[in-house]
């Protein structure tokens, strides 16, 4: 097993410790690889939009979050800071005539010696909300990896495009890939004591995606107070939302449903992986009910701000 922290947020993964050593080197596959960072290179700068520059969609499905929206996190082990993290929406664009968000996340730290710069991104669809297209960049101590799939409902295969002979079956017509997966939770009913359960992560032997509500709890994060719901979620793979992790992702109990905290056991290491949310950057959601629900939880939240400071 690769001595490897997988720290995903919605929120991602992050890798704090050393890895296994990477493959020898492939000169064609690395050009490949090369020729896919430029053609989808990640947005390097924070992103914002005003609501005209968004107009509303009502075919987008209904979701708290939209482009803009841009989630800011401390990340520790135990009680030691290791790095810091974010997960946006960075903006629209399209796949194959699909308009999906594009929606990335990257952590970097440290761990003694061990250095982390890890980047994902997801070409989320916003009427379906499955993956189009999922993209790793891992570069740690001694190990990088770059990984870029591309999914095909209609012959139910996913492909690699850094290594285009890699190819296998997809585990659903409406496949997501781990970041998509913290997103697609946002959008559930999400009903203290209730299990949701699906089979839509894009490799089959990750299926059923099992997401346990647990229940309500008022929790300090970076010194503000949030009321969240509690939930324990569960794909059949290692990482931060394996079987063995014992993850929880604890969730603005509001019209936002943002990741404020995030949990994880690491296996074989004495301490918990947590992701404390820092800042908030709110997007500009597509679907009409969406936006006015995010337009009134501002005023909202205004007035009760403006409450507190007039005592």
């Amino acid at each position: 097993m690769k001595i490897r922290i997988l720290a995903l947020a919605a929120l991602g993964a992050a890798a704090l410790l050393p890895a296994a050593a990477s493959g020898q080197d492939d000169p064609e596959r690395d050009m490949k690889i090369d020729s896919l960072k430029e053609l989808y290179p990640p947005i390097a700068e924070p992103v914002s939009f005003a609501a005209d520059d968004i107009p509303v969609d009502p075919f987008a499905a209904p979701a708290p979050f939209g482009p803009g929206e841009r989630l800011v996190y401390k990340v520790k082990v135990g009680i030691f800071n290791v790095g810091e993290g974010y997960m946006s929406v960075v903006g629209l664009d399209e796949h194959d005539q699909n308009p999906v968000y594009r929606i990335q996340m990257e952590i970097e730290g440290s761990l003694g010696p061990a250095k982390v710069d890890d980047t994902y991104q997801s070409w989320f669809d916003v009427s379906t909300l499955q993956t189009w297209r999922y993209a790793r960049d891992v570069n740690q101590v001694g190990y990088s990896s770059y990984r870029h799939w591309q999914f095909f409902p209609d012959r139910m295969t996913w492909e690699r495009q850094d290594e285009p002979a890699n190819i296998g079956d997809l585990g659903s017509a409406l496949p997501i890939d781990e970041i998509a997966f913290i997103y697609f939770v946002r959008t559930l009913p999400l009903e203290v004591g209730k299990t949701y359960s699906f089979n839509r992560y894009f490799k089959e032997d990750g299926n059923p995606v099992t997401v346990h509500v647990e229940r309500r709890e008022r929790r300090e994060v970076e010194g503000v107070w949030y009321d969240t719901i509690v939930l324990r979620p569960e794909i059949r793979t290692d990482g931060l939302f394996g079987q063995g992790g014992k993850a929880e992702i604890h969730l603005t109990d509001d019209e936002r449903r943002v990741p404020v905290y995030v949990k994880s056991d690491i296996p074989k290491f004495p301490g918990s992986l947590t992701l404390h949310l820092r800042t908030i950057q709110m997007g500009q959601p597509l679907h009409p009910d969406s936006r006015q629900a995010a337009l009134e939880g501002q005023a909202r939240r205004a007035a009760e701000a403006e409450n507190v400071v007039g005592r």
